[in-house]
């Protein structure tokens, strides 16, 4: 009795063995449905244990049909949901109800497994019912898609952005200037007012935003991995291209960057020109450093996995809004040139340098790339065609009324200010000025001889502060009044060394170059004290008076005191109203000239004046103390012209 049942239970699990075995078979030979059912009916002729094949074949099909059913049933009845009038597009199961999208994409899920399956590709009752379900899921997931990405695109909150960036200045001082719209408008240059130029900002490198809401991103990734696997990789591209392109689009509008021609662009006013070129140069730097990579995280994040999709998906995605970009780039970079435009293209062509090194490591798009290079090109060839039109306008620039005062003219103002601020774009500046270095080396055979090893930026600057001076020099000649020119060529050397001295051009320049210039102001301080004071200084000389101190010409005296007050008071009328600035020069000025004028002026009257004194109306020629002449030198060069004919000298 228990061999027998020992024997039935090992028949009984031979028996599974032996159908297992069959069924496995069959099914590694990949054959249709009935032919794997025949095969099986054959197999149980030859081996009464297959003889319960029939019922296992009827059991496994009646499975498959079930849950093909089932996953059927789902994906139907949304469809049915967001068919009814009554109920909103927007009410798709995976946003509103994680178990129900859970149970969406599990129904995908078993579709798709389902259809690979060889016995139900050969139903095609079947196939034709799953092709349509995944159709009809996939555009529903597709719809789904586009609004999940809608309604979870982050909000760009630009002013956050800016107030996360660092910001670097350069600045005229107050008093000192500005430069002008046009170059041309010397004359107009506002001395009150300061004018600051804004360099931008950078992004600090750490600094990301998410563009989509984080929670969000799990879900579309869900999606995309079921259309992809379905074959619907081409709308899922589009669908995710499309939204995410016109979020970017939106975004760059919230930065103040409009779509603009490039003939648009040029017919733009300097002003209006300007404030757009600064809003494109902060937008380069947000769009790259945070949009796009955004962008390219979250195409890596959705897309895992997929890897040429995700690519493209970045690339349509990136590629409006950066070629929007290069478009006003371009647009300037072929734009009419005039100095007041280089500080701006420089910044663009920084900016843009520094944002092609990341647009090359986020972007496998060569025409993109290739686009960029020749904007960032044509940039940097607009900045020297611009430089290059500034030195000519600085050697050409040929005004011919003279400052009444002898002041600082506004042509030394606005180059050195120009230059001053250059400064910062030194390394920029060598590298494109690098390749014209050999076309200016003969014009600096007579300059100073460091010079020859320095930067091409420096041998430019030099060049360019030369042609200022010659262009002042000749300025000076407008002058007939030979003491006011050697005035005006002090004030402005004086200034050009000031903002040398104390910037970084000193260091470009050099401290020969520097003492050069002061030696320069000295000679003319000189000049100045022989062209005016000669002469005054002549009527206090002893010759021409005739006998001693005692007996001179009373008549020769009047004479020579009357000349020298008038002499004085004449200069004094007229130097009161010239200009010195620099506080430090007019002082040395009023000493050098009192230490002429007061010990000859002291000596004279204490050898001559006792002879007029006691005679009627000395004070009409012996007016003035030496105390009151001191005191008088104080007035000059203030720039507020005065008068003394009404001073008399009381006699006590």
């Amino acid at each position: 009795m228990g061999t027998t049942t020992t024997t039935t239970s090992l028949d009984a699990g031979g028996e599974d063995r032996v159908m297992a075995a069959a069924q496995q078979i069959v099914k590694s030979l990949n054959t249709a449905k009935e032919v794997r059912e025949d095969m099986l009916l054959i197999f149980s002729s030859f081996d009464n244990r297959l003889s319960n094949i029939t019922n296992l074949i009827k059991k496994d099909s009646d499975s498959t049909g079930v849950r093909f059913d089932a996953a059927e049933k789902v994906i139907l009845r949304w469809d049915s949901s967001s068919s009814n009038p009554d109920t909103s597009r927007h009410s798709l199961p995976c946003e509103d109800s994680p178990h129900e999208a859970a149970e969406y994409l599990s129904a995908v899920d078993e579709i798709l497994k389902l259809v690979v399956d060889v016995s139900i590709r050969s139903d095609n009752e079947i196939m034709d019912r799953a092709e349509a379900a995944v159709q009809l899921a996939m555009s529903r997931l597709e719809d789904e898609f586009r609004l999940i990405m809608i309604r979870n695109t982050v909000p760009l909150d630009a002013e956050g952005l800016y107030g996360s960036i660092r910001r670097v200045s350069l600045s005229f001082a107050a008093n000192e200037g500005e430069i002008d719209e046009e170059f041309e408008s010397f004359g107009e240059v506002d001395s009150v007012r300061g004018c600051f130029h804004d360099r931008g900002a950078s992004l600090g490198d750490d600094f990301c935003v998410d563009l989509i809401n984080a929670d969000a991103v799990v879900e579309l990734k869900e999606i995309a991995d079921r259309m992809i696997r379905s074959g619907y990789e081409k709308e899922c591209v589009q669908t995710y291209s499309n939204v995410r392109r016109d979020a970017l689009d939106e975004y760059l509008v919230i930065l103040g960057v409009e779509k603009l021609s490039i003939e648009e662009v040029q017919k733009i006013e300097w002003k209006a020109l300007d404030e757009k070129m600064k809003k494109w140069i902060q937008a380069i730097k947000i769009t790259v450093r945070v949009l796009l990579s955004g962008e390219k995280r979250l195409c890596d994040q959705i897309f895992n996995g997929f890897d040429s999709i995700k690519e493209i998906c970045f690339s349509e995605t990136a590629k409006g809004c950066v070629m929007q970009l290069l478009n006003f780039g371009e647009a300037v970079a072929i734009g009419k040139r005039s100095s007041e435009k280089l500080f701006r293209i420089l910044d663009m062509y920084d900016v843009l340098a520094d944002a092609l090194l990341d647009l090359e490591m986020m972007i496998t798009d060569e025409f993109l790339c290739s686009e960029a290079k020749g904007v960032l090109s044509g940039l940097g060839e607009a900045a020297k065609g611009t430089f290059v039109e500034f030195e000519n306008a600085v050697k050409s620039e040929a005004s011919k009324k003279p400052m009444q005062n002898g002041e600082i003219h506004p042509l030394t103002r606005y180059v050195m200010n120009y230059v001053k601020l250059l400064v910062d774009y030194s390394k920029t500046l060598n590298l494109l000025l690098e390749s014209d270095e050999d076309e200016e080396d003969d014009g600096l055979q007579s300059e100073d001889s460091e010079l020859e090893t320095t930067t091409p930026f420096a041998k430019r600057l030099l060049l360019l502060i030369s042609s200022l001076e010659s262009n002042l020099e000749e300025k000076s000649k407008l002058y007939e009044d030979g003491a006011l020119h050697c005035i005006f060529l002090m004030n402005n050397i004086l200034y050009i060394v000031q903002k040398v001295k104390d910037s970084e051009l000193g260091k470009l320049l050099g401290d020969n170059w520097v003492r050069k210039r002061r030696g320069q102001v000295r000679q003319y301080a000189t000049s100045y004290l022989r062209a005016c004071w000669m002469k005054t200084l002549y009527f206090l000389k002893d010759e021409g008076i005739g006998g001693s101190s005692n007996n001179a010409s009373k008549v020769t005296l009047k004479e020579r005191f009357k000349n020298f007050n008038a002499c004085f008071e004449e200069i004094y009328r007229i130097q009161t109203g010239w200009k010195v600035p620099d506080p430090q020069l007019r002082e040395e000025l009023r000493i050098s000239i009192s230490e002429k004028v007061i010990p000859a002026y002291r000596s004279f009257m204490g050898r001559f004046g006792s002879q007029l004194e006691s005679g009627r109306n000395s004070g009409k020629y012996i007016k003035y103390t030496p105390e009151d002449l001191e005191n008088y030198l104080l007035d000059l060069f203030e720039g507020s012209p005065l008068i003394l004919h009404h001073m008399r000298r009381k006699i006590s």
